[in-house]
């Protein structure tokens, strides 16, 4: 992620919380998300533009963005100057804000990973996610993680208590080598 290039920590919990926040505006489901060379394709299943007339009431058709990085960076403003417009101090876990919540989530477990080269996808609200890890030798190679639907929902309803501490890891499948 070049937004953050030659900063002490690549934001990716930021980015992310921010993407989640875009793909609820535009309505989106199953998501499918990879980093480009100078952004991210996020791609997931929604109602067709202009598609909420009778006739295309439940119709869903796959969405595809190229979000640049000057693009994710105006999201990140954009949802920086709303914070601290909810009623409650509390994340309200809904249709509303899934993904933002979810994606916050999977953003902090990547700064902590100090990992890169981010691909994941999303199904009924559970995560497979893909990074690949550096060391003090060199790249390590790829590292697999899922996150269950239930782990995410845990992890956002503790995130109040977590600001300011470290925040629970998540469950890491075998890292292998691509």
């Amino acid at each position: 992620m070049r937004i953050y290039d030659g900063s002490p920590r690549q934001d990716w919990e930021e980015a992310l919380r921010s993407i989640g926040a875009f793909a609820d505006r535009e309505g989106l489901k199953e998501l499918l998300f990879l980093e480009l060379q100078d952004g991210f394709l996020l791609q997931g299943l929604g109602v067709p533009a202009g598609g909420h007339d009778a006739d295309t009431m439940g119709t869903i058709a796959k969405r595809t963005y190229e979000l640049l990085d000057d693009q994710v960076g105006h999201l990140m403003d954009e949802e920086a100057a709303h914070r601290g417009e909810a009623d409650a101090n509390e994340p309200h876990l809904g249709v509303d804000n899934y993904y933002e919540q979810a994606l916050r989530i999977v953003g902090a477990w990547v700064d902590r990973e100090k990992a890169r080269d981010l691909f994941f996808f999303e199904q009924e609200g559970s995560f497979v996610v893909r990074v690949l890890q550096s060391g003090v030798g060199g790249t390590i190679g790829h590292h697999l993680a899922e996150f269950t639907r239930e782990e995410i929902v845990a992890m956002i309803e503790e995130a109040p208590q977590m600001r300011g501490s470290a925040p629970a890891a998540g469950h890491a499948a075998q890292g292998e080598s691509t």
